[in-house]
Order: C-alpha cells, then sequence, then structure tokens
C-alpha cells in the first residue's frame, strides 16, 4: 500500500517507520534544511535520534510528490497546521482518502480536526482518526501497541485496519468520531494537571483522583458534543489517559512538572522542543465548557496556571478546598 505521511515529528517518523516494514511509505517534511539532514543521516536527529530510517523509506519536501502516488494520506503535525496543509493538499487537485493523527481543538474556532477536514479539504473523502496509547519511541520500535481508528464510512475502516494491523500494532474500529476526538484533545490537559500534581509531590493518591476525575471532565464534555460515553472507557479515552498521565516520555506531563517548578511557559516550551497540545487545547476546552456549562475544574485550573500566571499550589489548594458532591453528578 502506498501511504504519504505528512509531518516528520516524533509521531509522523514512528508511524513511517513502523509502517515501512509493510508498505511504500513517503515521509514529508515541510522543512528543506530537515529533509537535507533526514536523507544524510537516515535518523531523525530531532525527534528519534536512536532509531535509523529504513533504506525503503522516502523522504521529500514537495507536497506534490508526497501525495501523487498515495492511497491515503496520514497527517501528523500539529493541529494548529492542520487547515494550512489541508488548503494545499486540496490544491494538488486530489482528494485522498485522510487519517488524522493529530489531537486537539483548533484555536480560536474551537474545531475537532474531522470538522476541518470537512469545512477546508473534502466534503466526501473518507477520513479516520488515529489515536490511543502510543508513544511515539515505541511505536517506532515495533513495541506492542493497541490504536483506534474512528471512522464515519466503515468500509473505509475496514479496509484501512486490514492493511495497516499487526501482531505489534493493534487497530481497532469506532464509529465514534467525536468521542474518539475529545479524548485524545482534553486527555493532554489532564496530563498537564497530572505533572503539577507530581512535580508538587503530592503523591500518587493524588495523581490517581487526578486522573479519575480528569476522565469525568473528558465523558462529560465528549458525551455534551454528541460522543458516545462508552468510548471514554476504551484505548482513545482511558488507556490513552493513563499512559499520558503517568509516563515519563509524555510532553504534557513534563509541562506540569516544569510549571510546578515555577518555570515559564515559554521557558518550558522551548526546553521540551516539541509541540504540547494540552497548552493550546486548555484554554479552547475551558471556554467551551463554559457555553456548554459543564463543570470542568481540573481543566480550569490549568488554564488559571498556564494563563493567569496563578501559582500552582494556590490553584490545587482550591480544587481541594472545593465542596463535596456525588461522584457521578
Amino acid at each position: 500500500m502506498k501511504i504519504a505521511i505528512l509531518g516528520a515529528g516524533a509521531w509522523g517518523t514512528a508511524l513511517a517507520i513502523n509502517l515501512s516494514a509493510s508498505h511504500q511509505v513517503t515521509l514529508w517534511t515541510r522543512d528543506p534544511g530537515q529533509l537535507a539532514e533526514l536523507v544524510s543521516h537516515r535518523v531523525n536527529r530531532r525527534y528519534l535520534p536512536d532509531l535509523f530510517l529504513p533504506d525503503s523509506l522516502r523522504l521529500t519536501s514537495e507536497l506534490d510528490s508526497a501525495v501523487k502516488a498515495a492511497e491515503f494520506i496520514l497527517m501528523a503535525i500539529p493541529v494548529a497546521g492542520l487547515r494550512e496543509l489541508l488548503q494545499k493538499i486540496r490544491g494538488t487537485g486530489r482528494a485522498l482518502p485522510v487519517i488524522l493523527g493529530c489531537k486537539g481543538f483548533e484555536v480560536r474556532s474551537a474545531m475537532l480536526p474531522h470538522q476541518v477536514v470537512r469545512e477546508v479539504y473534502s466534503a466526501t473523502a473518507p477520513y479516520g482518526i488515529l489515536s490511543g496509547p502510543s508513544f511515539a519511541q515505541e511505536v517506532a520500535r515495533g513495541l506492542p501497541t493497541a490504536l483506534t481508528l474512528a471512522s464515519d464510512d466503515d468500509a473505509f475502516s475496514k479496509y484501512i485496519i486490514g492493511e495497516i494491523h499487526t501482531t505489534y500494532l493493534r487497530i481497532y474500529s469506532s464509529s465514534d468520531v467525536v468521542g474518539v476526538e475529545t479524548a485524545g484533545a482534553i486527555k493532554n490537559v489532564i496530563a498537564i494537571a497530572t505533572g503539577i500534581s507530581d512535580g508538587l509531590k503530592l503523591g500518587n493518591n493524588a495523581r490517581a483522583a487526578l486522573i479519575t476525575r480528569g476522565l469525568a471532565e473528558i465523558t462529560r464534555m465528549g458525551v455534551a458534543l454528541g460522543g458516545c460515553r462508552e468510548t471514554f472507557m476504551g484505548l482513545a479515552g482511558i488507556g490513552d489517559l493513563i499512559l499520558t498521565c503517568t509516563g515519563d516520555m509524555s510532553r504534557n506531563r513534563q509541562v506540569g512538572m516544569m510549571l510546578a517548578a515555577g518555570q515559564l511557559l515559554p521557558e518550558i516550551l522551548q526546553k521540551i522542543g516539541h509541540v504540547a497540545e494540552g497548552v493550546h487545547t486548555a484554554r479552547e476546552a475551558e471556554q467551551m465548557s463554559r457555553r456548554l456549562k459543564i463543570e470542568m475544574p481540573v481543566t480550569q485550573a490549568v488554564c488559571s496556571i498556564i494563563y493567569d500566571d496563578v501559582p500552582a499550589e494556590r490553584v490545587v489548594k482550591k480544587i481541594l478546598d472545593r465542596e463535596p458532591k456525588t461522584e457521578f453528578d
């Protein structure tokens, strides 16, 4: 199968390495400088410095070249760049099926990724959302990983899963696009919160409580947007949430830990060197929760720390001082 993977960050590179074992994969980067380094060293030194790119993996910075022979496109870029890149692909004259590997809400519009696809790319082209508990490093190494592919086109979903599902990259189908996308977006915000908790050394009990209450927030938002409640109990929900909130490779958790140490956000993002989607998602989710009249105290707390410069200790105390309530209200 001929696959164009757009985005040569950690996730795009990991998928390219993994899928190259069975498919003809082209990895596209928008940066000619990065392309030259990838071609020269056959290593993505910035994102996956200890993993070599397969000889069969084709590399390019020419978008037309990447998509012209592809059967479908897998987009592994930040949500912030999704709209512009989709417009450029549309300009090539091809409306290929699209798999979205990005997580978050678009800034200002608060659109989910599939909504951006329908607005600027194609109203009819098949699309899917690939999500679930998956650190790029482990996917690139071929370690066992289970993901969800959500699509409103059952035939397309079955076709893609039939092509890319393997013993070590297991893909499960879902028709709940909104639920899978919402879970993938807001779990990054909760991971910042658990990072703050860990950074303040509040203990394992506090982390477990934050993950559990965070899942309640994700579920409330997802159901309000039209998602199915059971989705949040699956791979794209609790599975991805647990990994992102506890794993040392989680960028969003690292952001939280650095915030707890009193570091400033611009400094933190520069140190990490990767996109931490939870930073942007927090504000969009918080504003959406107000519009929908949904209680999301953990998300609001993260926003207070990131955008209002409220000390983490004060925000934590405010959360702990909340009135008790019935757990499942």
